[in-house]
Parts: structure tokens; sequence; C-alpha cells
């Protein structure tokens, strides 16, 4: 299923300020999950003002475009608004949540206005707010919580309706290690469990490499790139390796040996002809007695999308 589609989309703002440009993108199910069934992570990246919250506000129909046509689940949001946001969660970037409300009300409330009846919708707030690790708390004011907390209602009202989509604007703002690593854990299971295809948007490009399964890079309001991340991230034709001193000495008798050598601090890189290569770098390490703590094929990084040639070479 094609979840969202854009073609030659283009946002203008007043002043001339250009969100988005000329931007032509296709986001299917089967082509994010990698198998015929619904689901999968997507990441939204970009730096700031990269046009990644613009393109948000157009799916749930929020802006109109200047240019250009864009569907989200087969259907127009520019005439069908409130038919996409039915089928759409969004978790805000920004804290939005009224204090003096328990979770299970907000969350109630986000599911009444979504459709459910009064009774389904409470049965579904105590459901997803379970899902999310709330449920001990459902009971507390907002106000109380802390903002792992927060940020996990947000993540619950966009779930609670049971949608088909569901779009998340930095959901790690304001976390700790351990709560980024416990929402994007929780992110990730919503994406292979629930059967719900998930965007991501965030510019911190190593969460987005450990969870997401496509990618979809903006640069200035125009697509960068937009592919699976096993693919972007696939293995170069070079090997690296890391020993704990003497790199200069290990890269000047590879050389002498006929391998193109060379060092960035304590790791060498060494273009991967065939498996003798391999030999040829064990051999070299043992003679020099050296301390080999790594040797294998360097990967592409999410992070060389967005750097220049000097930067990229760096494992």
């Amino acid at each position: 299923m094609t979840v969202i589609t854009t073609q030659s989309l283009a946002k203008q703002y007043d002043g001339g300020v250009r969100a988005l440009d000329d931007l032509s993108v296709t986001i299917d199910s089967a082509a994010v999950s990698g198998t015929d069934t619904a689901g999968g992570v997507v990441g939204l990246v970009g730096a700031n003002g990269a046009g990644k919250s613009t393109f948000l506000k157009i799916v749930l129909g929020l802006l109109e475009p200047t240019s250009g046509s864009i569907q989200v689940l087969g259907l127009d949001p520019t005439v069908d608004g409130e038919l996409i946001r039915a089928r759409v969660g969004y978790m805000p970037e920004f804290d939005c949540l009224p204090p003096d409300l328990s979770a299970a009300e907000l969350v109630t409330h986000f599911g009444r206005m979504s459709g459910l009846p009064k009774t389904t919708a409470r049965e579904r707030a105590s459901e997803t707010l379970r899902h999310v690790g709330l449920y001990e708390e459902r009971y507390r004011q907002i106000g109380g919580y802390s903002t792992g907390m927060k940020q996990r209602v947000k993540l619950a009202q966009a779930l609670v309706h049971d949608p088909d989509l569901l779009l998340l604007d930095e959901p790690t703002n304001g976390l700790d290690p351990a709560g980024r690593d416990a929402m994007l854990d929780l992110v990730r299971r919503i994406g292979t469990e629930f059967g719900i295809t998930v965007v991501i948007c965030s510019h911190l490009l190593g969460e987005i490499e450990r969870i997401c399964d496509y990618l979809v890079a903006l640069d200035g309001g125009r697509l960068l790139r937009a592919d699976r991340v096993d693919t972007m991230t696939a293995g170069q034709n070079e090997l690296v390796i890391e020993v704990d001193t003497n790199a200069e000495a290990l890269v000047q008798l590879l050389i002498s040996r006929g391998a193109d050598a060379r060092q960035d601090g304590r790791t060498v890189f060494v273009p991967l002809v065939d498996d003798r290569t391999y030999d040829l770098i064990l051999d070299a390490v043992d003679d020099l007695h050296l301390a080999l703590h790594r040797l294998d094929q360097r990967r592409h990084r999410v992070a060389e999308l967005f750097s220049g040639p000097s930067e990229a070479g760096a494992a």
C-alpha cells in the first residue's frame, strides 16, 4: 500500500521562504517493511529548516502546498483532511499537554475526537496507556509527570484510535539517554508488532539508523535520497583495522607489501581486493606484534549523506 506519495511538492511561506521545493517521493509500506505486510519505521531526516515539519503539516492537511500534489493513504489532504486525520496519529514535537488532566482523561478525549464511542474510547485509552508503560500512572495529573512520561502521553493520544499511519515529530526531545532508548524501543515495537507504518521526524541520525527500515532525507526542502536503510548502509569495498599503537608502522608495512593503506588516528583503511587482503593484514599485524581491536568491512553511515568527502572518509 502506498502510504504517502508526492509529485513536485512545494511550499513557500510569506516572505519568500521556500520550505519544500520540487519534492517527489513515495513511501510504500511494502518497500518500508520489506514484506507484503503493513508496518515498519520510516525516518524523515534533515537539518533544522530542511522542511520536515512543513512536510508533516501538509500530510495532515494543516497546510496547503504552494504547488505540486500529495496523496496520503490514497486521499488528498487539501480536500480530505478530516478523513486523513481520522486514519493518522500525530505526536507533536513540543509540550502541549494540559497539566490539570490525567492521562486517562486526555487520551480518552482524543479517542472521542477520533469518533470512538465513549465506552470504547475509555477502554482504548487504558489499553494504549498500558502499551506505552503508563497504565499504573494513568489517573495522575499530567502536570506531575516527568518529561519522559509526558512524551509517552503524547504517543498514547496518537495511537488511541488505532491509526494506519503514525507521525512522530522529534519523539526523544528532552529525554535523557535511558529515556531515549526506551522511547526508541517502543517506536520500533509499534512499527514491527502493531502493523502501523511509523514516520519519525528527527535530526539525530544515530537514532534513525538504529530503528528505521526506510529513510527519506531532505536537504533545503529537496529530496536528497529515499531508500531502505540497509541499502544506504551497505558495506563498502574497504576494510577497517583498529590497533592500540603503531598504526603508522602498520600502514608503512602494508604499503611496502602492495596494499593501498591509509591512516586516521589509530584506524587504518585498506581496500578489500579479495580474501587474500585479510591474510595480508593479519600477517602484518602479527609481524609487528600489535594488538588488533577491530578488523571488518566498513559500512556507510546515514550521517555521510549530509557530510563532505573528508568527513565521510572517517569510519
